[in-house]
């Protein structure tokens, strides 16, 4: 029998963690599970960010770059995430967005791998890695000389050996849930003379990440999901000290310059993680990111991120358990590994038909997940070719569970939902099959 909804509220009462759900701004009557795209509004962002405007702006006008601090903003912000991440003060900025961080990453992972290894030119990738990772990586492996090769998970270790220059991975899969092991694929680039790139954009925030015990190489991450910085939030930049100083990233901007205020014609890179800075810094955006980060603070005096990751794989164990029991017979499939250790914070259900339907109908009742297409990639090992390269893979229902103000009873809520959806078939109504530009 699957748990009642009492057990729910009951779980809910003995939450340790229950208290961080009124740092933040939760419409009545919305059960949101789409932290992993969005994360929601701190309630200290609003007031922040008018001060910011009315006052620092308003008032104290250009000197706020120093009276105010806006200047070192990406560090302070970068040491608040640092230890969300597994990395020391001083080693992470926020700025620019994951794509832009990800560009100037691996370029200078194959600057580096140009000049330990150059017969090495392959750059692999997970087939069904993020996209935007895919692009930004087939532009400079097209820019630079390299192959793209893209390989399923278990096609990972196999793909190192040889030419391989640099293994790039997200962390967290966004289409699946499933999580890489970063340590030991870490390891085992590094034994094929591999540099690794880790991408974090389903991580930070969400579930235990340590680069520096990992030895990655380098990593970037996202602003706006789990760490809940608002729409478009700078995103972040970490490279492992060993690799601070030794190469110049791509996009030098004078923020990036180690005196940007003695205006040289030449250029001449800051120390350390300031390197990857490029323009002037979106300073509103940044202090709407600092609301969300504080709540990790309070946070952390209630066990951090091992208290929030137990919290984590207890919401999304009770949501398989519950789809399983109270939705079977309605074609779901379970995408998102069972095992904890191979699950990040969200989960994946398959449908053949009507999946984005379903969704459409769960948002109308207040129950906001979202809906990602079926796996696009060709099979063919290769970067994707222009055409559709669609499988016909069942398409997937997102759910994204953020254990800093999701409860038990809000899973027990969704489900009821989702079944009454699939049994009832509410979601064959029209207006849930008209596809919006944002799925």
């Amino acid at each position: 029998m699957s748990p009642s909804l009492n057990h729910c509220r009951a779980l809910d009462t003995s939450d340790p963690l229950r208290a961080l759900r009124d740092h933040f701004v939760l419409p009545d009557g919305v059960i949101y599970l789409d932290g992993n795209s969005l994360g929601v509004l701190p309630k200290t962002a609003a007031a922040r960010v008018a001060d910011v405007i009315t006052r620092e702006w308003g008032q104290d006008l250009i000197r706020s770059w120093n009276s105010a601090g806006w200047f070192h903003l990406p560090q302070r912000l970068g040491d608040k995430i640092a230890p969300l991440v597994g990395a020391a003060p001083g080693e992470v900025v926020v700025t620019d967005s994951t794509s832009v961080n990800l560009y100037k990453v691996l370029s200078a992972a194959l600057a580096i791998a140009a000049e330990d290894a150059p017969g090495k030119k392959t750059v692999v990738s997970e087939r069904s890695n993020f996209p935007t990772d895919l692009y930004i990586a087939e532009g400079l492996c097209r820019e630079r000389g390299y192959t793209l090769l893209l390989v399923e998970p278990d096609g990972i270790l196999p793909a190192l050996i040889g030419d391989a220059a640099v293994l790039m991975l997200t962390h967290v899969n966004y289409r699946t849930g499933a999580q890489h092991d970063m340590a030991p694929l870490t390891a085992a680039a590094h034994a094929a003379g591999c540099l690794a790139v880790w991408d974090l954009a389903h991580s930070a925030g969400a579930v235990p990440v340590d680069l520096n015990r990992a030895q990655a190489d380098f990593a970037v991450g996202c602003g706006y999901k789990y760490l809940n910085g608002g729409p478009g939030a700078p995103a972040f930049v970490w490279v492992n000290t060993r690799h601070a100083e030794r190469f110049q990233q791509p996009l030098s901007g004078w923020w990036g310059h180690a005196a940007p205020f003695e205006f040289t014609p030449g250029y001449r890179p800051a120390s350390g993680i300031t390197r990857y800075l490029c323009g002037t810094q979106p300073i509103l955006s940044l202090a709407a990111l600092e609301c969300g980060l504080e709540v990790f603070g309070a946070a952390e005096a209630l066990g951090g991120m091992a208290a929030l990751r137990t919290k984590s794989l207890a919401l999304t164990d009770l949501f398989i358990e519950l789809v399983e029991e109270r939705c079977a017979g309605h074609g779901l499939g379970l995408v998102t590994p069972r095992d904890h250790a191979q699950r990040g914070s969200q989960v994946c259900l398959s449908r053949n038909e009507g999946a984005y339907a379903i969704v459409q109908a769960l948002i109308k009742r207040g129950v906001i997940g979202d809906f990602r297409a079926g796996d696009p990639s060709t099979g063919s090992g290769q970067a994707p070719s222009t055409g559709s390269g669609r499988t016909g893979s069942p398409d997937i229902l997102r759910f994204g569970f953020t254990p800093l103000y999701i409860g038990f009873e809000d899973v027990w809520h969704a489900v009821e939902h989702l079944k009454q959806v699939l049994e009832t078939g509410e979601w064959q109504r029209p207006e849930f099959k008209q596809k919006h530009a944002v799925t």
